[in-house]
């Protein structure tokens, strides 16, 4: 797999008949190692280790219904009272990180109402703050730990 823009992690991975499978933290199984894979789990555990994001507040791939299509965010993360404040969605490295990408998220967003979305493909990664009241988006730095992050929701 790429080496990825993220600090280097130690990921739990074996061979299956055909394919590498990576163990998920976060659903407790092995699941296949695809390219968006690989990214997924790196942010999972930069969200947990340098972003102090508790991984049993993360939810990933879950079932969301947008109009009649369902649909699968890669990661939502959940505040202490169970309401969602984080969304990131994964692309493969090879991906470019498009406009499409951006509206995807904003699909996710018009059912969940975070105030934090981020997009990646393990190399370029972008990180949004949502003001409902102004109905607009302002591209910040970095994303701030999970502390800060539910202190600055208001």
């Amino acid at each position: 797999m790429d080496k990825l823009n993220f600090p280097n992690y130690k990921f739990n991975i074996k061979k299956s008949d055909e394919d590498l499978l990576i163990f998920d933290e976060v659903r407790k199984k092995y699941i296949v190692l695809t390219p968006e894979e690989w990214v997924r789990q790196h942010l999972v555990f930069y969200l947990a280790q340098e972003k102090k994001f508790p991984q049993s507040c993360m939810k990933l791939e879950m079932q969301l219904k947008i109009n009649t299509l369902q649909r699968r965010p890669d990661i939502v993360v959940y505040n202490n009272s169970g309401n969602p404040i984080f969304i990131a969605e994964c692309k493969a490295p090879n991906i470019k990180i498009t406009q499409d990408v951006f509206e995807q998220i904003a699909q996710y967003n018009l059912i969940l109402k975070v105030p934090y979305l981020m997009v990646s493909n393990g190399l370029n990664h972008y990180y949004c703050k949502v003001n409902f009241e102004t109905k607009s988006i302002t591209f910040i730095e970095d994303l701030p730990n999970y502390h800060d992050l539910q202190k600055n929701i208001s």
